[in-house]
């Protein structure tokens, strides 16, 4: 594998919205330029980067994997990201490591949900941006609809440098606007080649205006270049690449290309405009980064010679290699078998067997300048957002800022001897997937795993039994509900046993008092006179406890209340702490049932985010949630809903959302504050319990 200097790398994130064709195209650049030795396809489960047994089987992606072209003399590091929003994290991780974003768009679909999630992404990042239509050569595709949709929808500075000659079936070349020059592809083709020839007759007038379109476009970010436009005179295609490349990284021109992945139309041009459009990432701005030891603030660039610094982007399980870690080197060089440190566990790491990847094969190299991507196999200590440095000047950079999950599922396994691997399970799969999460619920016996939709999380049950042989089902989970009391009782509780020899005897009286929310339980002795010893109190104490964690209504622990502890009686020879134990045990169950017991449910503030055709839509199921409706407001071009809304109704709100707004509306949701069940609700809770405990 040739080794490549940061001024000859191009590292590109290929994103979208799912089944938009960015794969096809992906495998079709690696093949077309040689990288790839075979042209693989996603329909036979023979594509380059989709190569885990779910993307294969389900047909689209799940994972972000790496590709890269050789073209020009110059490395493309291709970033093939998934397109569904339930796996958009690595979505998120591919552009936050590329240098430009390469946004593909069906040709039949054009702008979609996830078009728009990217482009934004990819704004927010400050990274140059190109578009390409793929799927051109399907029924229906439309490269003048595609654009109109483009410049509705995200922005109105696109602008074409290819345009279609036939659409559909009937697609077999492209005019290229800085050659003029018409590219015919031979059919059967399956390494882009074409024929070139000069402009159909009857194109010449639809490329006369997206020509003049595209130089007065180019011309209008340069005022030398303006003043030469305005004045007749010609722009050469090499001023005009120039100035395009400087258009796009200051995010004033996104130009768009079209063509077929599956026919490997338009791919030798799009290599072409990948090495000329797209910067190295030596002429990248540096990133800030931090001095472990002090927080001292330092700069970071494509430098061989500076400092090395790489950052862990994706943590990838492979059978018989174990964890494989993907990074971007930020700085430096690194040769294979260096000692390096994390930044962040401060362990020392060794990378041998530095290596290359195309797809899921990994091919060996000695060494890798600033600015390529690498992996490297069974890291000790190290995960994502990781940063490995130099020694003796360990640095970290920005993390990744991979979104909260948005849906909880309970978790079980069908046979309880996998439980333990369940759990190693879950721990795995986290470190390859940050979006993904979980926890054991202790109090409610049972554990959670959240994620970004359902989708995912039937992946993440496919992976367990797959890599771990664990089977395993979901199911809702139960709601963390409370207990507490409205009103105060006293009472006795009486614990006497009396078998043959030593008998237990232990005996209170206690007085239950309502406390206000979050102030938590408190016991008070108030006994005097000695009706019970000392050293029995705190037995008393534990009992209560024992007996609240149990609950009054529903089986749910009991919160904010305060026992006194004001009488009682004992035995001399009877009398011990577990007898006294047992008596409140008891007189928690005798009083407890008087002090008007109530069902505390968490309630959390919801923030969504709809397009406005959607609101009246997501209000009315808000609240058929129960949710209180606390106002709307624009935001940006989604209207922004604010509600308090019971947790318990939550179960699968994202999958609802994203049918409601077909994808487009979003939403955040913390815990505000517990609030009493309406009584109803309750009632209802409390038979589910009823006749859990009965069965």
């Amino acid at each position: 594998m040739q080794v490549y200097t940061g001024d000859r790398i191009r590292n590109v994130a290929v994103v979208g919205h799912g089944s938009s064709g960015k794969t096809s195209l992906v495998d079709a650049l690696a093949f077309v330029s040689g990288s790839s030795k075979r042209h693989g396809s996603v329909d036979d489960g023979t594509s380059l980067t989709d190569y885990a047994h779910e993307e294969i089987e389900r047909q689209y992606s799940i994972n972000l994997s790496l590709a890269h072209a050789e073209w020009l003399k110059t490395k493309i590091n291709l970033i093939d990201c998934p397109g569904y929003l339930d796996f958009v994290g690595d979505a998120i991780a591919g552009v936050h490591t590329a240098d430009a974003a390469l946004l593909v768009l069906s040709g039949t679909s054009g702008v979609e949900v996830g078009t728009e999630r990217m482009w934004e992404y990819a704004t927010e990042r400050g990274i140059p941006r190109m578009f390409f239509v793929s799927l051109m050569d399907k029924d229906h595709a439309d490269f003048e609809s595609v654009f109109k949709d483009i410049k509705e929808h995200m922005t109105d500075k696109v602008v074409p440098i290819e345009i279609p000659v036939g659409e559909g079936p009937d697609f077999h070349g492209i005019i290229n606007l800085f050659s003029k020059k018409c590219h015919m592809y031979k059919k059967g083709t399956k390494s882009g080649d074409y024929e070139e020839t000069e402009i159909p007759d009857e194109y010449m007038a639809r490329f006369k205006k997206y020509s003049e379109e595209l130089i007065e476009s180019i011309a209008s970010t340069d005022d030398d270049l303006l003043e030469r436009y305005l004045n007749g005179d010609e722009i050469s295609r090499e001023e005009a690449i120039e100035a395009m490349k400087h258009g796009m990284e200051k995010g004033e021109l996104f130009p768009l290309l079209c063509g077929s992945g599956v026919l490997t139309y338009g791919t030798r041009a799009l290599l072409s405009k990948l090495v000329e459009l797209v910067p190295a990432p030596t002429e990248r701005p540096p990133l800030i980064g931090k001095l472990f030891s002090n927080d001292e603030e330092v700069e970071v660039s494509a430098d061989d010679k500076g400092p090395f610094v790489a950052h862990i982007f994706k943590t990838v399980s492979e059978a018989h290699v174990g964890e494989v870690s993907l990074f971007r080197v930020r700085s430096g060089m690194v040769t294979n078998g260096s000692e390096v440190v994390n930044a962040v566990t401060r362990s020392t790491e060794k990378l041998n067997h530095l290596s290359v990847a195309q797809g899921k094969e990994k091919f060996e190299i000695n060494e890798l300048h600033a600015g390529d991507i690498g992996a490297v196999a069974k890291l000790h200590n190290t995960h994502t957002n990781n940063f490995l440095a130099s020694p003796n000047k360990p640095i970290t950079l920005e993390s990744i800022p991979f979104p909260e999950p948005l849906i909880t599922l309970r978790i079980d396994v069908k046979e309880r001897s996998e439980q333990d691997k369940l759990s190693q399970g879950l721990v795995k799969l986290h470190e390859e997937d940050p979006t993904f999460h979980y926890e054991y619920d202790s109090v409610l016996a049972q554990t959670l795993i959240r994620g970004r939709g359902e989708r995912h999380l039937e992946i993440i049950v496919s992976r367990l039994q797959r890599k771990f042989s664990v089977h395993a089902e979901l199911s809702k989970p139960r709601s963390p509900y409370k207990e507490t009391f409205r009103g105060k009782a006293e009472g006795q509780g009486k614990h006497k046993k009396q078998s043959g020899g030593r008998g237990q005897f232990g005996d209170c009286r206690i007085r239950i008092l309502p406390q206000p929310e979050g102030a938590g339980y408190a016991f008070e002795s108030k006994i005097v006179g000695g009706a019970i010893p000392s050293k029995f109190i705190p037995a008393v104490d534990k009992g209560v406890q024992e007996a609240a964690a149990r609950g009054v209504l529903a089986g749910y622990p009991v919160v904010d209340f305060k026992v006194e502890c004001y009488d009682g009686s004992y035995h001399d020879v009877d009398s011990n702490e577990m007898s006294f134990k047992m008596a409140g045990v008891s007189a928690f169950k005798n009083v407890a049932a008087n002090c008007k017991p109530v069902l505390m449910e968490p309630v959390h503030q919801i923030d969504v985010w709809t397009p406005d055709e959607n609101l009246g839509d997501i209000m009315g199921d808000l609240s058929a949630r129960r949710g209180q409706i606390l106002g709307s407001e624009q935001d940006g071009r989604l209207m922004k809903v604010k509600a308090m809304v019971p947790e318990a109704e939550m179960y699968k709100y994202s999958t609802q959302l994203h049918s409601m707004t077909h994808g487009r509306g979003t939403f955040h949701a913390e815990f505000a504050s517990y609030q009493q069940v309406p009584s109803e609700v309750a009632q209802k809770v409390i038979e589910e319990h009823k006749a859990e405990r009965e069965k």
